[in-house]
């Protein structure tokens, strides 16, 4: 075994509280040890993918076309440059970039699949908004998303990140739930603060369905993922304050382990239930098919 190994979130918590280190700290040690690269190597990795989180949201905005299937695109501009009425800088920030993100997957541009291509908007736009409200320093950020990544590892091992396997809880839940860890953590979070946004976060993603419109990863996938980013900073607020998830985060897992195994096929990622099955959702699946067979 790994001096650093965890294979549970209370084991990742436990090895850092006996070594009185940051959760960070044990994750990048963990991968140095598994990886047998140096810590710089491992930090240098980590910091391309924040510069991908930036490449993508800048790409996002700058292209205000129309996805190939015409269901998505520029949704993100509208936000953007839209009179503020409801959200605050920060939550609306992050509203605006996880759009961006999840329009430049649609139409294939260069994102980070984190830890999914459908939820690939939350995480870079949580992280993002956050350091430039809260001025985070860079070394800051890729300890962050050090933690993220060692948190959303235990989901995958223990559970799924995938939607065919887990429904959209799998994915857009994972991330928001590595989102809300990361952003606390940014703010200052100690540890327990950490976790409990995590668990947090992931418990109200529970039952989430994975039911994508014409098979593609469009709707409701896109402005799902700029909701869901919100959520993850409600989490990591509540966290902050000193609130506390009553269900640990294993447990929470466990849970969402649970309920994907017992939700129908239907409902995850087949488009054979759901906002895929509406009138609406049959009738963009046909127009797309038809426009396939005429090409």
């Amino acid at each position: 075994m790994y001096q650093y190994e965890y294979k549970t979130i209370h084991e990742l918590r436990e090895r850092a509280a006996a070594m009185t280190l940051s959760l960070s700290d044990v994750v990048i040690r963990h991968e140095m040890e598994t990886s047998e690269r140096t810590e710089q190597v491992v930090r240098d990795q980590m910091e391309s993918r924040l510069a991908v989180f930036q490449e993508s949201i800048d790409a996002g905005l700058k292209d205000t076309e129309k996805s190939v299937s015409g269901l998505v695109g520029g949704d993100a501009d509208k936000l953007l440059h839209g009179q503020p009425k409801l959200l605050g800088p920060l939550a609306r920030k992050a509203a605006v970039y996880a759009l961006a993100v999840s329009e430049a997957n649609a139409k294939m541009f260069k994102i980070v699949a984190c830890p999914t291509a459908g939820s690939c908007g939350i995480v870079p736009a949580v992280m993002t908004a956050a350091a430039e409200e809260l001025g985070t320093p860079r070394e800051t950020c890729v300890n962050a998303l050090f933690t993220a990544s060692g948190i959303g590892a235990v989901v995958a091992r223990n559970a799924s990140v995938a939607g065919a396997v887990g429904g959209c809880q799998a994915e857009c839940g994972t991330a928001a739930a590595m989102g809300a860890a990361a952003v606390a953590q940014m703010a200052g979070g100690t540890n327990d603060e950490i976790l409990n946004a995590f668990a947090l976060c992931m418990k109200n993603t529970l039952g989430l369905a994975c039911d994508p419109v014409a098979g593609l990863v469009e709707v409701p996938c896109v402005k799902r993922n700029a909701c869901y980013a919100v959520l993850a900073i409600t989490a990591a607020e509540m966290a902050l304050a000193g609130i506390q998830s009553v269900i640990p985060p294993d447990e929470v897992i466990e849970a969402m382990n649970e309920i994907g195994r017992l939700m129908p096929v239907s409902l995850k990622e087949t488009s054979d239930a759901g906002l895929a099955k509406t009138p609406t959702g049959k009738a963009i699946a046909a127009r797309l098919e038809a426009a396939m067979d005429a090409e």
